[in-house]
């Protein structure tokens, strides 16, 4: 064991002091919210105003075709296609004569409008058509609005009944939680397990294994090599959650004082101002208040306790047969044909926990989620909408011990394959040879 922990400490501490490690850690979270911000300004701001010009013959719509930031329609006279260029047109609507819905109406241009121009076009078209129609039928618009708005509810509440006890779900958020962490676990499986392929390879290539395993027995070597690199997922997911609530906490501090009051009478009061209701909340306080709602109806312990769970679980079950891979190929390029039996069920698991994240009670995600090779994504996927609930204790339980003694069987096997492989050189192994050693008696 302690010929264990000093592999361990040197595959943990080469990584973790490495420079990239920790700018790759620090920036991660920053870029990635920084490239949301950005695609969202470009989509903002890259946004070109289109005009359109109405030829409205039989003046049908009276200028009744409402304008928006992106689209501004105008009713100019004597326009018509060969002109609107000219009069600073970006393009030119043409109503039929025959006035009605049915009719053809075309859209000319001089290069395509794009996808959600030509959708925002035919949005303002419908509408102003459904408003002539109602004012036709001698019903008012404004009376209309009303009554749809009496009538829509503000929010669906969703509550989990389990026997006597009864909770608050929120979908959306169940929905988030799914496909992150389902997506958090799907990277690192392939890059940590990566990760641990070239690093064997590399090992392998220079010798270096050579010297190392006269002094300690092959599967002590890979043993080491997998827990060091998991223990450093594990700090880098570790940091990113502190950061998370550094950042977190930063942002509160920049909230006006009389605002957080207002979010903490907010939640004494179950949503409402004493006197008054919401409304003498402002908006702000409103969000704020939503937000950590909707937050807390999520179980956070069960969540955080399974996700490093399944992490670890999914990283040994695949991490080991990475290792088997890295043992018996000296190069990136011969070690393809062998990773693919291994990184097609993960790509395959990731298809199914999209899936299982929309419909957690299917049939295929229920059964992928206790199989071992898909259940690190799909029951994450699944664990987010609630236990017990839609995930049974049986199902979550089954699930855990398949796991256990999967990662267990890969690891002993791959143990195997790595003792043989790690000294062979200068012979390209299939998986059929790998298996014959791996199953073979001592």
């Amino acid at each position: 064991m302690s010929k264990i922990s000093l592999i361990l400490q040197r595959e943990y501490l080469s990584r973790v002091k490495d420079k990239t490690f920790i700018l790759t850690t620090l920036l991660t979270p920053l870029l990635f919210v920084g490239f949301i911000a950005g695609a969202t300004y470009l989509s903002i701001a890259g946004k070109e105003k289109v005009s359109v010009a109405v030829a409205d013959t039989q003046n049908y719509f009276h200028s009744g075709i409402k304008s928006d930031g992106d689209v501004e329609f105008s009713f100019p006279q004597q326009v018509d296609t060969a002109n609107f260029m000219s009069k600073g047109y970006t393009a030119l609507l043409i109503v039929p004569a025959s006035n009605n819905k049915q009719g053809e109406y075309t859209i000319v241009s001089k290069k395509s409008l794009g996808m959600m121009t030509m959708g925002k076009i035919e949005n303002s078209v419908n509408a102003a058509l459904e408003n002539r129609m109602l004012l036709q039928a001698g019903v008012q618009r404004e009376k209309l609005d009303s009554i749809h708005n009496a009538a829509r509810i503000s929010s669906l509440k969703a509550v989990l009944k389990q026997g006597n006890n009864s909770g608050e779900s929120n979908q959306g958020l169940a929905y988030g939680i799914g496909y992150g962490s389902g997506i958090l676990i799907y990277l690192t499986m392939l890059l940590y397990g990566m990760m641990l392929m070239r690093g064997v390879m590399e090992e392998k290539t220079n010798r270096i294994a050579e010297v190392v395993v006269s002094s300690v027995k092959p599967f002590e070597l890979m043993l080491g090599k997998i827990i060091g690199i998991g223990a450093v997922g594990l700090t880098q997911f570790l940091m990113w959650g502190i950061l998370i609530i550094g950042l977190s906490a930063l942002a509160t501090s920049f909230v006006p004082h009389e605002t957080l009051q207002q979010v903490q009478t907010l939640q004494q009061n179950g949503g409402v101002m004493p006197g008054g209701g919401m409304m003498q909340a402002s908006e702000k306080a409103q969000a704020i208040y939503k937000l950590k709602h909707n937050l807390s109806t999520a179980n956070w312990p069960l969540i955080i306790g399974c996700f490093i769970f399944y992490f670890l679980g999914g990283y040994l079950f695949y991490a080991s047969l990475f290792a088997a891979v890295g043992s018996v190929t000296e190069d990136i390029q011969g070690s393809r044909s062998l990773t693919v039996p291994v990184t097609m069920p993960i790509i395959f698991s990731f298809i199914v926990m999209t899936n299982a994240v929309q419909v957690p009670d299917s049939p295929v995600a229920i059964w992928a989620s206790i199989i071992p090779f898909s259940s690190p994504m799909v029951m994450m996927a699944r664990i987010a909408y609630g236990v017990p609930g839609t995930v049974t204790y049986v199902q979550l339980i089954s699930s855990i011990l398949l796991l256990v003694a999967s990662f267990l069987f890969t690891t002993w096997m791959a143990g195997k394959i790595y003792r043989t492989g790690i000294l062979m050189y200068g012979k390209k192994i299939t998986w059929g040879e790998m298996m014959k050693w791996a199953f073979k008696r001592a």
